[in-house]
């Protein structure tokens, strides 16, 4: 029996590297048409950069802030069906002359198309098949209001900004339930809040617009496990250099982690591009979502992308206190097993 209807991960998610230039330029090789591009410098101090087909291409935002979207004419410009192109912005974040950089990308529907499954008529861009969906909306008012996420079954992972107002990053996990967050933007241990109202259904999730600020311009990333593909969940540490192991189905491409009680730690990203070896174990190359920061590379912070998930292999608070808990989000090199049966290798 076919184990995953994704033959090829890098259909629906890749890890780009590239080199800035200061000049135009097309980034090629991301395999699809991105639809989310996360774009970050590996080798100086520079934002996050978030861009997407919804909001348009020429509208950021920045996980390590608060700030409201700024415009950007020069930066990602366009995209086609094997990457992005940048225009000539020479600034840290995204195309500096002599800098490298990371892109991750993912696929959902290009603009997307109006959705009126909630009390709020939304602009929806899915990808059902990866689970996947980008969600943009205006809140008002007080009380609750509920947004369709196009994902036919209920997200499990949302990450939600207000693009025109100076807010943090909320991040709802199903392993927190709908009543606690994280900030995607902040060291910040979870917390109770308000923001999301109900644990999200098959067809709707639901926010607070008290607790978000009534504002217009809400853009909620949506994202539900897929078999073989991709994976949201959380492990406990055990303090040990035998790290925990954590079972995905599938050799990761891309890991993003964060103690979620007990601590105020980084979130912390791997992913299977960036090493001195060429992708191979350990992995102790990461950058930090909400620090703008340049790549760190210490080998006291590494972990094994393996066959079928990852293995923690340090004793750092950030990733293993003994009996913390953690979050992750985990995306796919390749499945175990693809529809064409044919096994995943080893690292």
């Amino acid at each position: 029996m076919a184990y995953t209807t994704i033959n090829k991960s890098t259909d629906h998610f890749n890890t780009k590297l590239y080199s800035g230039t200061g000049a135009i330029q097309t980034v090629s090789g991301v395999g699809f048409e991105p639809s989310w591009i996360w774009t970050k410098s590996r080798t100086n101090t520079g934002n996050h950069q978030i861009t997407d087909q919804v909001r348009g291409l020429t509208k950021y935002i920045r996980t390590n802030a608060t700030n409201a979207e700024d415009t950007k004419t020069n930066a990602v410009t366009a995209v086609n069906s094997d990457g992005f192109v940048l225009g000539a912005d020479s600034s840290n974040d995204i195309n500096a002359s002599g800098q490298t950089y990371v892109s991750w990308n993912w696929k959902a529907n290009g603009a997307g198309s109006s959705n009126s499954d909630g009390d709020t008529t939304a602009t929806v861009s899915a990808n059902t098949t990866s689970g996947f969906s980008m969600v943009y909306y205006n809140t008002g008012g007080s009380g609750t209001q509920s947004m369709g996420h196009g994902l036919g079954s209920a997200p499990e992972l949302i990450i939600t900004k207000p693009t025109q107002n100076t807010e943090s990053w909320y991040v709802y996990s199903k392993t927190l339930t709908h009543s606690n967050i994280l900030k995607l933007n902040a060291t910040d241990a979870s917390s109770s809040s308000g923001v999301y109202a109900y644990a999200p259904t098959d067809s709707v999730f639901s926010v607070s617009n008290s607790a978000i600020g009534g504002y217009n311009g809400v853009m909620s990333y949506c994202f539900k496990s897929i078999k073989g593909f991709s994976k949201f969940g959380s492990y406990t540490g055990n303090g040990s250099a035998d790290g925990t192991f954590v079972y995905t189905g599938f050799k990761p491409a891309f890991t993003l982690i964060k103690r979620s009680a007990g601590g105020t730690e980084s979130w912390y990203i791997n992913d299977n591009k960036r090493s001195a070896t060429g992708g191979t174990n350990p992995n102790h190359y990461y950058l930090l979502p909400n620090d703008s920061a340049a790549e760190g590379t210490s080998t006291s912070l590494k972990i094994d992308l393996l066959s079928n998930g990852f293995k923690i292999r340090n004793t750092d608070t950030s990733y293993n206190t003994s009996g913390s808990t953690y979050i992750y989000m985990a995306f796919a090199e390749a499945p175990l097993v693809g529809s064409n049966n044919v096994p995943a290798n080893a690292r």
